[in-house]
């Protein structure tokens, strides 16, 4: 409703202009405030049809299931027309009279009004615009920069009503320029609302926006793909992800809490699709405390000084990747243990290796909501520790898979 309001207003400006510059055009007979008058009815019908576009746009139907959204882009297209009409109207005024054009009579109180029919419209732009970003609304939007448009081809026809006073006949002269920066706005309409009736793709600055909330989601072992597109001020995004969770229920939480964040992190996205896919190249990453960097695995979790990073692939178990990081929590006083669990779920690990006993601590429940399985057993080295892990793993891929009848092949 509230920018139905903003088209309501619209239309009441463009009333007024087109009241003032029509008094105007018959009084003074000049050619570029006629040009003007013409500016403003075209302006008018396309805030009608904005007003039109707003009240259709989030309508659904079981004709129109996903809704009305690009009724508003259609809108815009048709403003774009709509410019395009008034450039030609200007140009034809400006050369149709070849024998000469006629005399232009200026009084004081012409330029006070032209004045005004600048001025109004530029405060009016700036706060519809506003609210038309706000609301990501395409049609407003380009209603808003018209109306910054108008106020230049305003002046033009200011400058030519005051040169005329001052005799010198600038009249066809502004109408020819006022033509020139109609064609660039309407150029710029048609280009954008396009763009979407098309299904061009989301801005990169909005897909990336979008791409940092996902992958920041602990759950989320990779983003294999990603589209976007807008419908109207709306925003569709689709998405391929592989998940840690492996069971159906989990995974279904899990994409429904992305969409949640996703929702209420980027505006305007009306739908994220998650498709549950497998990694483009299947690995697993596994964490395991050490006592130094010789590779001596600790016996403690939190107070582990050292971890060792091991990613291998699971089509053959060989190691892709191995480095040792310092234990950045090792010295904090409470919580250690749920803060080195956290640092190493944000370290995007499959499973984490430990001597200490875990079952039933904090570590081991934020571990395990993020998708992460906590392996317990008395391994004194690096490689026996991940042995350990990739075992967990093959197991868990061989159940699931005489679950659901798959057959994922992964390295005995």
């Amino acid at each position: 409703m509230r920018l139905e309001r903003w088209g309501w207003y619209s239309i009441a400006l463009n009333v007024l202009l087109a009241a003032l510059h029509a008094l105007i055009a018959i009084r003074s007979g000049s050619l570029a405030v006629a040009a003007e008058l013409l500016h403003n009815v075209v302006d008018l019908f396309s805030a009608i049809a904005v007003l039109v576009g707003l009240k259709l746009a989030a309508r659904k139907s079981k004709a129109f299931p996903y809704g009305l959204y690009k009724v508003e882009n259609l809108v815009a297209a048709g403003l774009a027309m709509m410019v395009f009409l008034t450039a030609y109207e200007v140009l034809r005024h400006a050369f149709s009279a070849v024998s000469g054009p006629a005399p232009v009579r200026v009084d004081a109180w012409m330029l006070a009004a032209l004045m005004a029919t600048g001025i109004i419209p530029l405060a009016f732009s700036h706060y519809e615009l506003r609210a038309a970003r706000a609301a990501n609304s395409p049609s407003l939007i380009a209603e808003a920069k018209e109306y910054r448009v108008h106020v230049f081809t305003t002046g033009l026809a200011f400058a030519a009503l005051a040169a005329e006073w001052l005799s010198f006949p600038l009249d066809r002269i502004a109408a020819a320029i006022i033509v020139m920066a109609v064609i660039k706005t309407g150029w710029d309409l048609l280009r954008d609302a396009m763009r979407v009736l098309l299904d061009a793709s989301l801005e990169p600055e909005a897909l990336a926006a979008v791409r940092r909330v996902i992958e920041s989601d602990a759950t989320v072992r990779e983003l294999t793909w990603m589209t976007g597109r807008n419908a109207g001020r709306f925003r569709y995004v689709e998405a391929g992800v592989a998940l840690r969770a492996v069971d159906l229920n989990r995974a279904e939480a899990v994409t429904a809490r992305i969409e949640r964040a996703v929702r209420m992190q980027v505006p305007h996205v009306e739908r994220l699709l998650l498709h549950i896919e497998s990694p483009a190249a299947p690995t697993a990453r596994y964490a395991v405390p050490l006592a130094d960097r010789e590779g001596t695995v600790s016996a403690h979790f939190g107070e582990a000084p050292y971890f060792a990073f091991v990613t291998v692939r699971d089509a053959d178990g060989a190691v892709v990747e191995r480095r040792i990081d310092a234990n950045a929590h090792v010295n904090v006083p409470r919580a250690k243990g749920i803060r080195v669990a956290e640092w190493l779920i944000g370290q995007k690990v499959d499973a984490v290796y430990s001597r200490e006993a875990l079952h039933g601590k904090g570590p081991d429940y934020a571990l395990r909501d993020a998708g992460v399985d906590a392996v317990h057993g008395d391994a004194s080295t690096v490689d026996a520790a991940v042995a350990a892990c990739h075992e967990v793993r093959r197991r868990a891929v061989v159940t699931r898979n005489a679950e659901d009848g798959g057959t994922t092949a992964m390295a005995p």
